[in-house]
Parts: C-alpha cells; structure tokens; sequence
C-alpha cells in the first residue's frame, strides 16, 4: 500500500518523517496487535486490513469498540504513547494487516511542529469518539434485532463490501449475545429480503 497516497492529508515534511522514522509491522488475521495492560511506545497507522478494537471483560467476555481500516489510526495508542500509559483495550488484526508504528519521540516532534499531523490527531479523537457514542446509544437505546442491524450496516460501510465474511458465533460475541439469538434474527431479516445467507458469510441485498 501506498503510504503517501494513503495519508496525502499531511505535509510533504510529514510523510518523509514518518517513511524515515517509523517501522512498518504486518500482522496475521487473528494475531492480537495490542493488549489490555501493555504499555504503548508507539502509536499505528493501519496501511491495509482490518482492525477490531475491544474491551476485554473480568472473564475473557468482549465488547466491541470499533474497527479500523487503511488510512485510519488508533487514538488509544496515540493517547496511551503520549501520556505513557498501559492500554486499555486490546486490538486484533481481523484480517492479514500492514501497520506504521510511528514511535513516541517522533510523534512530539509532529505535534509541536506541524500542522497537518495536529489536525488528523484531533480528527481522530473525533472519530473514534463518535464511534464509541454509536456504540453506546445502541446498546442503551435498541433492542437486540435494531442492534444487530446496526451492526451489519456499520460492518458493511467499513469493509465497503455487500460479503460479510463474518460467522453467527463472531456477531455473537461482538454484540454480547448468544449464537442462537442472532441466528434466529439473521434468519428473520433474511425472509424479509434484507440479506442472503451463507455459510460464514452474509450478502447485504437492501
């Protein structure tokens, strides 16, 4: 991926810090990029892939925050790496990913000395606290079929793909149900023409 093309917000001066500076990692679906407790030195920018972002519960339970995808950052490891923090949420590459780990020397140095760099961390605070907001009004204010709805439309406009590849067990545990309770649903909406399912995948029709 194209890490210029990707992040052309930012000042020719930018870029060419980051590609000089910074390390590019890549990860394997299913490998855990951050984990609750650890301590933050560097803060990623996603290149390619996704990125669930969760809060992990006493008994290993999940609650999902957010994903993240190309051109995106995790404000909670520009946060953690700023203040020196341990993270409290831990991030999974749901797919096979390439990240920018842009260390925390030189993430003072963008944030004192260029704009470009400010605006996208401010914007980024913005965004993912949106996110969370969504999150929270849907667990306070929907029940679980408007949830799981939500779920889907979200899952849809991130990935930009109709195919969901994604099982009943996965929704399940994203939305702190039960597999049987969303098989039931998805079987409801897919009578009434809303998506077409298929073995763990589910195609979006309306």
């Amino acid at each position: 991926m194209n890490f210029k093309k990707l992040f052309s917000q930012f000042e020719p001066a930018v870029l060419d810090l980051i590609e000089k500076e910074s390390k590019q990692q890549c990860f394997t679906a299913g490998e855990v990029i951050m984990r609750t407790g650890q301590y933050i030195r560097s803060t990623a920018l996603i290149l390619q892939g996704r990125v669930k972002i969760y809060r992990q519960g006493p008994e290993g339970e999940e609650f999902l925050m957010y994903y993240l995808g190309p051109g995106q950052a995790c404000a909670v490891s520009m946060i953690c790496a700023m203040q020196s923090d341990t993270s409290e949420i831990t991030a999974v590459a749901e797919e096979d990913c390439e990240i920018l780990l842009i260390p925390i020397q030189l993430m003072d140095t963008l944030m004192k000395d260029h704009r470009s760099w400010y605006q996208f961390v401010l914007q980024t605070y913005r965004s993912r606290f949106d996110e969370v907001l969504s999150v929270i009004d849907d667990v306070a204010f929907r029940n679980m079929d408007e949830r799981l709805h939500f779920y889907l439309k979200r899952f849809k406009e991130k990935t930009g793909n109709k195919h969901l590849e994604i099982s009943h067990q996965q929704i399940a545990e994203d939305l702190n149900s039960s597999r049987e309770v969303i098989s039931r649903l998805l079987k409801k909406m897919e009578q009434r023409g809303e998506l077409i399912l298929h073995r763990n995948m589910i195609e979006i029709t309306s």
